[in-house]
């Protein structure tokens, strides 16, 4: 089988990587100007430290995290923290895409629309009304 045929094989980071900046882009202009410096990153598993302080036993059930410090409460004074970060975890999205059956990119861009939330002090209801936004204008 030819490696640019992924049948038969699960979605690789690159692949949702993919469908997570197709999600950011579709952003409106007042969020996606303020993403410019977050890092996203695509992991398999959070690390045993990281499960560790959020108190979740296994790392499937952990699909997104974002590190940082809401948009809100930066200071300019502040220098030499580490860049804002957003996680996504390949393993936890395949088998929460696999339980539900929800389309992965549905599934990808709710986890990245909740990080980025995060990232704006957003509450739920804002972040839902954001993800709705987004999906008015198709998949990723």
């Amino acid at each position: 089988m030819d490696e640019q045929d992924p049948i038969g094989f699960a979605p690789s980071a690159a692949a949702l990587e993919a469908i997570a900046r197709g999600t950011i882009a579709k952003l409106p202009a007042r969020f996606a100007e303020h993403l410019g410096d977050v890092l996203l990153l695509i992991e398999e598993v959070a690390d045993e430290e990281t499960l560790a302080e959020l108190g979740i036993e296994h790392p499937l059930d952990l699909t997104g995290l974002y590190h940082g410090q809401p948009v809100g409460e930066k200071s300019t004074t502040e220098s030499g923290a580490e860049p804002d970060r957003i996680h996504l975890y390949r393993r936890a999205i395949l088998e929460e895409w696999i339980e539900t059956e929800v389309r992965l990119d549905e599934l990808i861009a709710h986890v990245v629309i909740h990080e980025v939330g995060h990232h704006f002090g957003l509450s739920d209801d804002d972040m839902q009304t954001l993800e709705d936004q987004v999906a008015e204008d198709g998949p990723a």
